[in-house]
Protein backbone atom coordinates (compact mmCIF):
# COMPACT_ATOMS: atom_id res chain seq x y z
CA UNK A 1 0.00 0.00 0.00
CA UNK A 2 1.28 3.43 -0.93
CA UNK A 3 1.98 5.78 2.00
CA UNK A 4 1.60 9.54 1.62
CA UNK A 5 2.03 12.35 4.05
CA UNK A 6 -0.98 14.63 4.46
CA UNK A 7 0.36 17.29 2.08
CA UNK A 8 0.99 14.74 -0.65
CA UNK A 9 -2.43 13.16 -0.13
CA UNK A 10 -4.20 16.52 -0.31
CA UNK A 11 -2.26 17.42 -3.46
CA UNK A 12 -3.39 14.17 -5.06
CA UNK A 13 -6.98 14.65 -3.95
CA UNK A 14 -6.93 18.24 -5.30
CA UNK A 15 -5.74 16.96 -8.68
CA UNK A 16 -8.57 14.45 -8.91
CA UNK A 17 -11.21 16.92 -7.79
CA UNK A 18 -9.87 19.62 -10.15
CA UNK A 19 -10.56 17.31 -13.09
CA UNK A 20 -14.23 17.29 -12.11
CA UNK A 21 -14.69 20.95 -11.15
CA UNK A 22 -14.35 23.91 -13.50
CA UNK A 23 -15.08 27.64 -13.77
CA UNK A 24 -18.81 27.01 -13.31
CA UNK A 25 -18.85 24.07 -10.89
CA UNK A 26 -17.16 24.22 -7.50
CA UNK A 27 -15.95 21.13 -5.68
CA UNK A 28 -19.00 21.59 -3.41
CA UNK A 29 -21.38 21.35 -6.35
CA UNK A 30 -19.50 18.47 -8.00
CA UNK A 31 -19.27 16.46 -4.77
CA UNK A 32 -23.02 16.81 -4.26
CA UNK A 33 -23.93 15.99 -7.86
CA UNK A 34 -21.62 12.96 -8.10
CA UNK A 35 -22.19 11.79 -4.51
CA UNK A 36 -18.45 11.72 -3.81
CA UNK A 37 -15.93 13.07 -1.34
CA UNK A 38 -17.73 15.09 1.39
CA UNK A 39 -21.00 15.16 -0.63
CA UNK A 40 -20.73 18.94 -0.90
CA UNK A 41 -23.97 20.81 -0.38
CA UNK A 42 -25.87 17.51 0.03
CA UNK A 43 -24.13 16.75 3.32
CA UNK A 44 -26.41 19.27 5.03
CA UNK A 45 -30.14 19.36 5.68
CA UNK A 46 -32.11 22.28 4.25
CA UNK A 47 -32.01 24.07 7.60
CA UNK A 48 -28.26 23.54 8.02
CA UNK A 49 -27.52 24.73 4.49
CA UNK A 50 -29.61 27.84 5.13
CA UNK A 51 -27.71 28.44 8.38
CA UNK A 52 -24.31 28.05 6.72
CA UNK A 53 -25.28 30.53 4.00
CA UNK A 54 -27.39 32.75 6.21
CA UNK A 55 -26.17 36.00 4.62
CA UNK A 56 -27.76 34.84 1.35
CA UNK A 57 -30.96 33.66 3.03
CA UNK A 58 -31.34 36.97 4.93
CA UNK A 59 -31.60 38.81 1.63
CA UNK A 60 -33.81 36.18 0.02
CA UNK A 61 -35.84 34.47 2.78
CA UNK A 62 -38.04 32.55 0.32
CA UNK A 63 -35.11 31.13 -1.61
CA UNK A 64 -35.43 27.46 -2.57
CA UNK A 65 -32.69 24.97 -1.82
CA UNK A 66 -31.88 24.68 -5.52
CA UNK A 67 -31.54 28.46 -5.85
CA UNK A 68 -29.44 28.63 -2.68
CA UNK A 69 -27.10 25.93 -3.96
CA UNK A 70 -26.64 27.78 -7.26
CA UNK A 71 -25.73 31.02 -5.47
CA UNK A 72 -23.54 29.18 -2.95
CA UNK A 73 -21.72 27.46 -5.82
CA UNK A 74 -21.00 30.83 -7.45
CA UNK A 75 -19.92 32.25 -4.10
CA UNK A 76 -17.46 29.38 -3.57
CA UNK A 77 -16.04 29.92 -7.06
CA UNK A 78 -15.72 33.66 -6.45
CA UNK A 79 -13.85 33.07 -3.17
CA UNK A 80 -11.44 30.73 -4.98
CA UNK A 81 -10.78 33.44 -7.54
CA UNK A 82 -10.30 36.16 -4.91
CA UNK A 83 -7.87 34.03 -2.91
CA UNK A 84 -6.18 32.46 -5.94
CA UNK A 85 -6.76 28.98 -4.51
CA UNK A 86 -7.44 25.79 -6.46
CA UNK A 87 -10.53 24.55 -4.59
CA UNK A 88 -13.26 25.68 -2.24
CA UNK A 89 -11.70 23.28 0.28
CA UNK A 90 -8.52 25.37 0.27
CA UNK A 91 -10.48 28.59 0.74
CA UNK A 92 -12.44 27.15 3.63
CA UNK A 93 -9.21 26.18 5.39
CA UNK A 94 -8.58 29.89 5.80
CA UNK A 95 -12.12 31.25 6.08
CA UNK A 96 -13.90 28.48 8.01
CA UNK A 97 -17.26 30.07 7.32
CA UNK A 98 -19.31 27.37 5.59
CA UNK A 99 -17.12 24.43 6.55
CA UNK A 100 -13.53 23.80 7.60
CA UNK A 101 -12.29 22.64 4.20
CA UNK A 102 -9.44 20.15 4.43
CA UNK A 103 -9.22 20.84 8.17
CA UNK A 104 -12.56 19.04 8.56
CA UNK A 105 -11.03 15.68 7.66
CA UNK A 106 -8.66 13.31 9.43
CA UNK A 107 -5.86 11.50 7.62
CA UNK A 108 -8.05 8.39 7.66
CA UNK A 109 -10.86 10.36 5.95
CA UNK A 110 -8.46 11.69 3.32
CA UNK A 111 -7.22 8.13 2.64
CA UNK A 112 -10.84 6.98 2.25
CA UNK A 113 -11.62 9.81 -0.17
CA UNK A 114 -8.52 9.03 -2.22
CA UNK A 115 -9.47 5.37 -2.45
CA UNK A 116 -12.97 6.38 -3.60
CA UNK A 117 -11.50 8.70 -6.23
CA UNK A 118 -8.64 6.53 -7.48
CA UNK A 119 -9.57 2.98 -6.55
CA UNK A 120 -6.14 2.62 -4.92
CA UNK A 121 -5.80 2.09 -1.17
CA UNK A 122 -3.37 4.52 0.48
CA UNK A 123 -2.17 5.23 3.96
CA UNK A 124 -2.00 8.88 4.99
CA UNK A 125 0.40 9.75 7.79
Amino acid sequence: MKTLDRTQALDELRRHLARLADDEHSVCEVAARLDIFCHGFDQWSDDELRRRYDWIVKRRPQITRSELEKIANLWQLARQEVHGMPTACDVQCTEHDTCKGWDEWSNRDIAKFLKEMTGEPVSVV
